[in-house]
């Protein structure tokens, strides 16, 4: 790929801005010798002020997700793509996230431009592994685990059941639920079939990968070990 279609793609700016970049000298290679459009080099290589390339395509982000934020990129309020910087909102092909959470529920959550990857976390027949904390209305009762674990729960408006969801609990009115399912506000409408009702819901694990330190609002780019995380069954 040439370098002007290179940098354009990844949301310097368009054919014309990203030109004038090359024309005031300011994109060189790592030892500081001016590029040109035409050019075809290393991503890696390249500098634009001094300073290294935005991630190149195929790039996968973890995010720790706060509270009041959605995912859609046209909802009022503020999105996802508002915690990252400005450019990355031009990239082609376009980041976008790997499921949603909604704005009331926080935690991990995967944003990507690799298309084939979305598709494969989120394919049912991968049954990846997602792990949510609940924070609930009232005590967990006898029967959630054996109920969720049982493949037969059946929610509200649908005609296929559950598949099994290993339940958790952590104290009275916290639990942790595992499901390899990503259907509309599963986890709430779970609670919600057994008479309870979710105040507070984080995911904090996709298979093996979780959150480590990171604080709400947060974000870093995966290696290709930690994306393999996502495909392991969580202990």
């Amino acid at each position: 790929m040439k370098l002007l279609r290179m940098i354009a793609n990844l949301g310097y700016g368009s054919r014309r801005d990203v030109l004038q970049l090359f024309g005031e000298g300011r994109v060189t290679d790592a030892a500081g010798e001016r590029l040109y459009a035409d050019d075809r080099i290393e991503h890696a290589q390249v500098r634009i002020d001094g300073e290294p390339l935005d991630p190149a395509s195929g790039l996968v982000l973890l995010m720790h997700k706060p509270l009041g934020v959605t995912c859609s990129r046209k909802d009022a309020g503020r999105l996802v793509y508002d915690l990252l910087p400005p450019r990355w909102r031009r990239r082609e092909p376009a980041l976008s996230t790997v499921g949603r959470l909604d704005r009331d529920t926080s935690g991990l959550l995967l944003i990507t431009d690799d298309g084939a990857l979305l598709h494969r976390i989120i394919s049912p027949k991968a049954s990846v592994s997602k792990v949510y904390e609940a924070t609930l209305a009232r005590d967990l009762g006898d029967d959630e685990a054996a109920l969720f674990a049982s493949g037969t729960l059946m929610l509200e408006s649908e005609t296929t059941p559950l598949a099994p969801a290993r339940l958790e609990a952590l104290s009275p009115r916290r639990a942790r639920l595992t499901v390899t399912e990503g259907r509309y506000h599963q986890v709430r409408r779970m609670f919600a079939a057994t008479g309870n009702h979710v105040e507070a819901l984080e995911r904090v694990a996709i298979g093996q990968l979780t959150l480590g330190d990171l604080a709400p609002g947060e974000w870093r780019v995966l290696d290709a070990a930690a994306v393999a995380q996502v495909f392991e069954t969580p202990a």
